[in-house]
């Protein structure tokens, strides 16, 4: 079983280790995380979460809440969005369903606040498995945008669209 915890400065080393697989550098090549920093920080407009399979730390979710946050990465965005950030650690892990149930969980989460309207995520352009991974979920591609140095492919998960 899945399960979703908090993000800790416990956790330190295992998403620095984590940064070092190519497979977590190939999707997001431009962050510094800075992790020392922010693992010990909690705004109000982020969540930071390491997921579990039976309890053993297999990926890290970040959910945001892109008008409110602070570096305004999103650039102009709308009231009652999220955005999401995720992968899994390992590359075993990988293609065994885990990024689904751990996107379904993060979905659910954000959604459980009545106000949020749509969910938010910027796979890289050249990225086509994600994009069909976050098509299959329910995402629909928005537009095309650089950000930083990348090229990135927006998408989004409309409420109203999870309820049909």
């Amino acid at each position: 079983m899945i399960t979703l915890r908090d993000a800790t400065i416990n956790d330190l080393y295992l998403v620095k280790y984590w940064d070092t697989k190519q497979h977590i550098k190939d999707c997001d090549p431009d962050d510094e995380w800075n992790w020392e920093v922010e693992l010990n920080r909690n705004p109000k407009w982020r969540e930071q979460l390491v997921a579990e399979l039976n309890g053993e730390p297999i990926g890290f979710i970040q959910i945001i809440d892109p008008y409110l946050e602070e570096t305004k990465y999103w650039g102009k965005v709308e009231k009652n969005k999220r955005a999401i950030d995720i992968w899994i650690g390992e590359e075993n892990n990988l293609n065994k369903g885990y990024g689904t149930t751990m996107m379904k969980l993060a979905i659910e989460k954000c959604f459980k606040n009545e106000s949020v309207d749509g969910i938010l995520i910027d796979p890289l352009k050249s990225n086509t498995k994600a994009h069909r991974f976050y098509e299959r979920l329910g995402f629909t591609f928005v537009e095309e945008r650089i950000f930083e140095n990348s090229a990135c492919y927006i998408y989004e998960l409309q409420q109203n669209r999870l309820n049909q």
